[in-house]
């Protein structure tokens, strides 16, 4: 299998497709490079060179018992980006993976870097403080944690079968398929990595990232999400950046690359030709 070793030892896995421009795509919590199985082969057959890695902890990559905050994140995308010796790419971050990018532009730097584009992403900050008032309380996280920690699996079924995708919205017709995928997916990875995930996600403040980022990107997020509500996160965000975008979709979940993916490429594709 294709992967890089870190400096600390850890073993990442990572696909690399096709040539032309590098499109990087950054997974979410708690999934694997296949949980952007669709934008891939869309943007491969645009003739874009698409990678995706699984973060540390994930998918196929090590399941280590530390190192799951967004500097090492970062830190390992720069590795991933240095290995391949990328150059004017474009870097796609969705939910946790959003975080991953923004972190990653303000940290290393933008040398190698065209654009970006975040998509139901958790920056600015997700938890509630008193800085960030709109936020989540802490025991909405803590209590992730708790379901993790009692029966993964479990918890690992209900995500996706309810609010990931809006399966339990009226209406709504639920896809056992892109359930059973999502659990796969999760499942793959190590409890820990996913466990002190649940704390990078919600409780990292990306704030003066944002503000460090000069590249133009993308903020899209449905107005719909259940799981990084939309007030307090794209509209920020937007805001924060020298160069940002905002495309809000109406009804869209959180899980809508998956579940809206021709619009959502569409629109995607539209920003990087832009």
């Amino acid at each position: 299998m294709p992967i890089i070793k870190t400096t600390d030892g850890i073993e990442i896995f990572y696909k690399d497709w096709g040539a032309g421009q590098p499109i990087v795509f950054s997974h979410g919590w708690p999934l694997s490079a296949d949980d952007w199985d669709t934008q891939m082969l869309f943007f491969l057959s645009k003739g874009f060179r698409v990678i995706a890695h699984d973060r540390r902890g994930h998918g196929r990559s090590t399941q280590t018992g530390d190192g799951h905050d967004m500097d090492h994140y970062a830190d390992d995308l720069a590795a991933l980006t240095a290995h391949l010796d990328l150059k004017n790419a474009i870097h796609v971050g969705h939910s946790t993976g959003g975080g991953e990018v923004v972190r990653y532009l303000a940290r290393h730097g933008e040398d190698r870097v065209a654009k970006a584009a975040i998509m139901s992403a958790v920056p600015p900050l997700m938890v509630k403080t008193a800085d960030n008032p709109g936020g989540l309380p802490k025991d909405v996280f803590d209590d992730l944690q708790a379901q993790l920690a009692a029966n993964r699996s479990q918890f690992y079924r209900d995500v996706p079968a309810g609010p990931f995708y809006g399966f339990n919205r009226p209406g709504a017709k639920p896809s056992e398929a892109l359930i059973q995928n999502w659990w796969r997916q999760g499942m793959m990875g190590g409890a820990k990595a996913h466990y002190d995930g649940i704390v990078a996600f919600s409780q990292t403040d990306f704030t003066e990232d944002l503000k460090k980022i000069t590249v133009p990107v993308l903020v899209m997020h449905g107005d719909d999400d259940q799981i990084v509500p939309y007030a307090d996160s794209a509209p920020l965000s937007a805001k924060l950046l020298k160069n940002g975008t905002l495309k809000t979709y109406k009804g869209f979940p959180h899980g809508m690359p998956t579940t809206e993916a021709a619009i959502i490429n569409a629109e995607l594709l539209a920003f990087i030709k832009s």
